[in-house]
């Protein structure tokens, strides 16, 4: 037989079912998500999450900058900043120095349409999580703020 490297095959076990369990429970509450956007605003998970992340720059981002905040490729954020911008959403803004590169921010309507939707994305989180109280989200937060850094103490 061979050797593994784990310790306790039982608490391996725990952990690997307490994993898919948070798997089953995130893809939930997206899809809970995806389709209160939809019907709610007519607009998706990734646009919201653009939004998100500009909103808490006023000034904008770089396309690079909001590629590397949402960890996803320039290719994936180009088309969602594209119809934001047909949409009056965003605006972009030439960088000086840099023919190439733009820095994207929020109009005024779009700050606007953002709050709208943060408030009613919290309502929904709020509800879909309602079965918590507040110690046990804050021991699961804290938790789960420990994996995190776990994970990301290669990357610094």
């Amino acid at each position: 037989m061979a050797d593994t490297g784990i310790k306790d095959p039982a608490a391996s076990k725990a952990r690997l079912r307490l994993w898919l369990k948070l798997l089953k429970a995130t893809k939930h509450v997206e899809a809970e998500l995806r389709e209160n956007f939809r019907t709610g605003f007519d607009t998706t998970l990734p646009r919201f999450d653009v939004m998100a992340a500009l909103y808490r720059v006023e000034q904008g981002l770089k396309m690079s900058e909001l590629s590397s905040v949402l960890r996803v490729s320039n290719g994936n954020v180009t088309g969602i900043v594209d119809r934001l911008v047909d949409d009056g959403i965003l605006v972009r803004i030439p960088v000086d120095n840099d023919r190439r590169a733009t820095t994207v921010r929020l109009t005024k309507a779009g700050r606007e349409q953002f709050e709208a939707m943060a408030a009613s994305h919290e309502t929904w989180i709020d509800s879909l999580l309602d079965g918590i109280n507040v110690s046990e989200v804050q021991h699961l937060s804290d938790q789960l703020e420990c994996i995190a850094r776990k994970s990301t103490k290669g990357e610094d």
